[in-house]
């Protein structure tokens, strides 16, 4: 870095804050080709919009150059009514274009960056769900939302900036060549000081910006987790070592935030020398040349006012340019999620029964950590299955895994006979559906938010769906019933109630088979028990997997399987159980005291 280090902090902290793959150069230039080729005709009308402005600018230059040709050729006629006639028209036509360029400019950036966002939400949707469980929310909420706000200005101006200021220079200096030859070399003096500062900026800043944007994820997400988790930080009195923890990942990001204002500082003085030895190169060099009788002095004057008019678009150039580094990152990150396979699956993979197998299984969120060892486990159609044991057993890694939200490391989990990580994401929740402790209302009427599970189910239906989960008597409750507006800036609902809605989205969506993960935990245990024994009857004939800490529910089962260190330690019904003294008899008695 030229005899200078980095700030003193860990580079590696904000750049492995990320958990979604950030996307490869490769995948960035493809799909900024992409992008382009969608937008071609606004682009090739915003140059054409572009040239006729730039024309139209030059024309002073040349008209002020003839002048001084004439006056040094002892002219006494100069004609100057005819001469501001011409300028007048030409200030006109690079007025009315420069505005219509401007305006075709912000269009074409406003429609890139409309694609930019639906391409990437459509693509996040596409993933598999893991993926997306996997990443968290502070990294997902960084790219939907810092990314995208840096991108704005980007694709609102960056990209249509830069095409603009790439024309202007190429006809400016094709006019220097044309009008005075020897002065387009002067030009090329000021050519190595500024590709020398350029390279040693553009050589440090991409990564800089990345690990920028990657401390600011690392920021949201200890940010987003510390308020998600408040209460248990209150209890277990965490708050100073969360306060430390904050500190210092927002340490690590201005960090970084002061190195590429640094690289700034350094890149922008050398612009402003390049743009003076331009023009004293292009006086100077030129004036010589008119001693010599090489050139005249109307080329001259002509050349050094377009020299002159260089200087703007190569600040443009440099200025968006130095913008678009921020913004790969962003598109970066942004396009990392193409760089994931999507969960297609193999169509022609189809269950011929509904038994849930588990054979051989090993699972594991990182690699060399398994979380479950050589799990098998058989589910006939319409069992209910509870799923036992202390915390951090692994029995919701084990309910993802039955519900298809994750494949297997290794074994097999079959649906039937087809295994559920070859089918496509889309079949599988046709038949497997999972309920966990989380749950979302959308910002939208209660209507919309339960007809999310099935699109074409008809009022009564709905209804139906709510009365299964005792919802029926709050939502008939409401001001304007289905039609109410929920979610934020609607009507608040209670935890209990957004998960009454949850389950009421399961009645709709029919499958056979439900992963039930403490479903019914944000309700009271009274109210969770009542909201059982009805969901019951719309289960029944169901196949259940159901994990609870709530040992009412392995004791309605038909079979409880205990898990303990990630093995099925146990497995049978709940009076087999009993008998045997086992984990399972010590949590029931523990569980009723």
């Amino acid at each position: 870095m030229i005899g200078v280090a980095p700030p003193a902090y860990d580079p590696a902290a904000p750049e492995s804050a990320t958990t979604l793959p950030v996307g490869t150069p490769a995948t960035v230039r493809a799909y900024v080709g992409e992008l382009l080729r969608r937008h071609r005709k606004p682009f090739i009308l915003l140059v054409s919009v572009n040239t006729v402005s730039v024309i139209a600018s030059m024309v002073g230059p040349y008209l002020l150059g003839d002048i001084v040709e004439k006056l040094s050729d002892g002219a006494r006629e100069l004609h100057l009514e005819r001469t501001a006639a011409l300028f007048a028209i030409a200030l006109i036509v690079q007025t009315v274009f420069v505005r219509l360029m401007r305006l075709r400019a912000a269009m074409l950036g406003e429609e890139m960056l409309a694609d930019l966002r639906e391409d990437f939400l459509v693509r996040s949707v596409g993933l598999p769900p893991g993926v997306l469980e996997r990443a968290g929310t502070g990294d997902l909420l960084s790219r939907i939302t810092t990314d995208i706000d840096r991108l704005a200005n980007a694709m609102r101006e960056a990209v249509p900036q830069l095409a603009i200021g790439l024309v202007w220079v190429a006809l400016l200096l094709g006019a220097l060549t044309v009008t005075a030859p020897p002065l387009a070399l002067a030009v090329l003096l000021a050519v190595p000081l500024l590709v020398v500062g350029c390279r040693w900026y553009f050589k440090r800043a991409p990564s800089a910006y990345r690990s920028e944007a990657a401390g600011y994820a690392a920021v949201a997400a200890v940010l987003a987790e510390t308020v998600d988790a408040g209460r248990t930080v209150e209890a277990h009195r965490l708050g100073r070592r969360r306060v430390e923890l904050s500190e210092r990942r927002i340490k690590e990001w201005t960090a970084w935030e002061r190195y590429t204002l640094w690289l700034r500082s350094i890149l922008f003085p050398v612009i402003n020398v390049t743009h003076t030895t331009i023009f004293l190169a292009v006086l100077v060099i030129g004036g010589s040349f008119v001693l010599q009788g090489w050139i005249t002095v109307g080329q001259l004057t002509t050349g050094a006012l377009l020299a002159q008019m260089l200087v703007e678009p190569v600040g443009i150039i440099l200025r968006w340019y130095d913008e678009l580094q921020v913004a790969q990152v962003s598109i970066a990150r942004l396009v990392g999620v193409r760089d994931i396979e999507p969960d297609a699956g193999d169509a022609s993979v189809v269950p011929d029964g509904r038994a849930v197998n588990a054979d051989e299984v090993h699972f594991g969120y990182r690699e060399g950590v398994d979380v479950l060892h050589r799990v098998t486990l058989d589910v006939s159609p319409g069992t209910r299955l509870a799923l036992v044991g202390p915390s951090g057993a692994g029995k919701s890694t084990l309910g993802r895994l039955l519900a298809g939200i994750y494949g297997p490391r290794t074994g097999r989990i079959t649906l039937g006979s087809a295994e559920l990580s070859k089918m496509p994401a889309e079949r599988v929740r046709e038949h497997v559906a999972l309920v966990n402790q989380e749950h979302h209302v959308f910002v939208g009427a209660l209507r919309d938010n339960l007809l999310l599970a099935r699109t074409g189910a008809q009022d009564a239906e709905l209804w139906a769906a709510l009365a299964a989960v005792d919802a029926e008597g709050w939502a008939r409750a409401l001001d304007k019933g289905l039609d109410t507006e929920v979610g934020s800036g609607g009507t608040a609902l209670t935890p209990a109630q957004a998960q009454q809605i949850a389950l009421a989205r399961l009645v709709l969506a029919d499958p056979h088979t439900l992963v039930l993960d403490e479903a019914t935990s944000l309700l009271d245990p009274r109210a969770a028990r009542h909201l059982e024994r009805s969901l019951a009857r719309v289960l029944d004939g169901r196949t259940v997997v159901a994990i609870a800490h709530r040992l009412h529910t392995a004791h309605d089962a038909d079979v409880i399987a205990v898990v303990e260190d990630g093995r099925i330690s146990e497995l049978g019904s709940h009076d087999e159980l009993v008998a045997v003294n086992g984990a399972y008899a010590a949590l029931w008695r523990s569980w009723h005291g």
